[in-house]
């Protein structure tokens, strides 16, 4: 069984690599509804439609282009690399709408930001090319 070291990781906003990342993650879910009836001995469910979103937290740069870019309510293509960037390695790719940004700030520390996206259409898995 194969493990990767999480250093290789890249992120992409748009056409520009995301610098500074210090970590991120994408979750995928999708809804249950009940559809249990009267006499049933067991639940039983549909499924819904699914979504993802996820977040990326990253050392604050005001000069990283993919950075300013992803302002509150900016929608972009976004392309996760856990292996990093090479052709065949592992993609998650689509298109992300930015809906959280969190920038603290404190004494004696290093100043990191973390923005948080949803999905906008289907997460789609692959490689690079």
């Amino acid at each position: 069984m194969a493990t990767f070291n999480g250093n290789d990781g890249v992120i992409e906003f748009g056409a520009n690599v995301i610098g500074e990342v210090t970590s991120f993650n994408v979750t995928q879910s999708v809804a249950t509804i009940d559809d249990t009836v009267m006499g049933d001995t067991w639940k039983t469910h549909l499924v819904d439609v699914p979504e993802w979103s996820g977040s990326i937290t990253s050392m604050w740069d005001d000069g990283d282009t993919a950075q300013t870019a992803m302002t509150i309510g900016a929608s972009g293509t976004t392309n996760l690399l856990p292996e990093g960037a090479g052709v065949g390695n592992y993609q998650l790719s689509g298109t992300v709408t930015v809906t959280n940004i969190d920038l603290p700030v404190e004494r004696g520390g290093v100043i990191t930001q973390t923005f948080q996206f949803t999905g906008n259409g289907a997460l789609t898995i692959g490689t690079d090319s």
